[in-house]
């Protein structure tokens, strides 16, 4: 896609720090990282959603994930990880090319991943379930 920065980035239009490149996938830093080592794993073809996504494209991203969050721990030290994908603006996704973020993390490195947990209300478990298995 002409407008998209992913896309231009992987054609080379503008200039990315390239971790690893293959004909489906590159992954690159991202330039405005949460910690250093924060990078980004882009499927070549253009696609909005993961949902949208060719099954290979995806798969070719889950090994690349894994090399690349392999060299991230051990080349950085990082004590943990975090790999983040998401979908739409309400999600915050900020550009229309599906990515994976892949975060090292460290103690005390100010990164916090809000996540209120909270019970299904009576019911609503067994009437959210039928309406994802309908959907499949």
């Amino acid at each position: 896609m002409a407008d998209c920065i992913f896309c231009m980035i992987i054609d080379g239009r503008i200039p990315s720090a390239k971790i690893y490149e293959d004909a489906r996938v590159l992954a690159f830093l991202d330039i405005n990282p949460v910690v250093p080592g924060h990078t980004l794993v882009v499927p070549k073809t253009h696609c909005r959603m993961l949902w949208d996504a060719p099954t290979e494209a995806l798969e070719a991203c889950s090994a690349v994930l894994k090399r690349v969050a392999a060299a991230l721990m051990t080349g950085l030290a990082a004590e943990g990880l975090n790999v983040v994908q998401n979908n739409g603006a309400v999600a915050g996704q900020e550009i229309e090319h599906v990515h994976f973020h892949l975060i090292p993390r460290y103690r005390g490195d100010g990164f916090k991943v809000p996540w209120p947990a909270r019970p299904y209300p009576e019911g609503a478990l067994e009437r959210t379930l039928a309406k994802i298995k309908a959907a499949l």
